[in-house]
């Protein structure tokens, strides 16, 4: 993984509490709170400040069309963020996804180095396909009786994707520190 461990070990203690709450949000009331999407956009611009300081080390460059330029590791994960949130609504236009969710994919893109998008893809297959199962599986055992209430469990077709999306960003981040550069 191209993710520095060191940098994914910084991330998890402050990221990994609000992943499960937007994962238990998202299942009780099928919302991915704001606040919790800003918590976890301010999480990388703090900590990310400390992980990625952007006044030592090289800077990278790119290009945007015919213009080139270099940028700080930092920079260029910020600029995740803008793009993602554009896929996001454009997606989110198309009914093919749900507003809350594209705004975690927004918040969650500046901690997932662009060197893992395969590896990130597969850990949101696997994490889909067992969040579904799960979900699946406890709605229609005696383990519904544990949250009787969660909206999640009447939706039909609908399901809480912050419980995949969540579960993702917290696997890549432990996966990144077992296997991280």
């Amino acid at each position: 993984m191209t993710i520095p461990a060191a940098a994914a070990a910084w991330f998890l203690p402050f990221v990994l509490p609000i992943c499960l709450y937007v994962a238990f949000t998202d299942m009780r009331e099928m919302r991915i709170k704001n606040h919790a999407v800003k918590a976890l956009l301010l999480v990388f611009v703090v900590v990310g400040l400390f992980v990625l300081p952007p006044w030592s080390g090289p800077w990278a460059p790119g290009s945007f069309g015919p213009v080139s330029f270099a940028l700080p590791t930092y920079a260029w994960h910020l600029l995740h963020v803008p793009v993602v949130l554009l896929v996001g609504i454009i997606l989110n236009a198309a009914g093919a996804m749900g507003a809350g969710d594209a705004k975690f994919c927004a918040a969650a893109s500046p901690f997932i180095w662009t060197g893992d998008f395969l590896a990130v893809m597969m850990i949101l297959m696997a994490s889909t396909l067992g969040s579904v199962a799960a979900h699946r599986l406890a709605k229609h055992t005696a383990l519904r009786q544990i949250a009787p209430h969660w909206k999640s469990w009447d939706r039909g077709k609908k399901f809480p994707m912050g419980l995949t999306l969540a579960g993702c960003l917290s696997m890549y981040l432990i996966l990144g520190i077992i296997y991280g550069s």
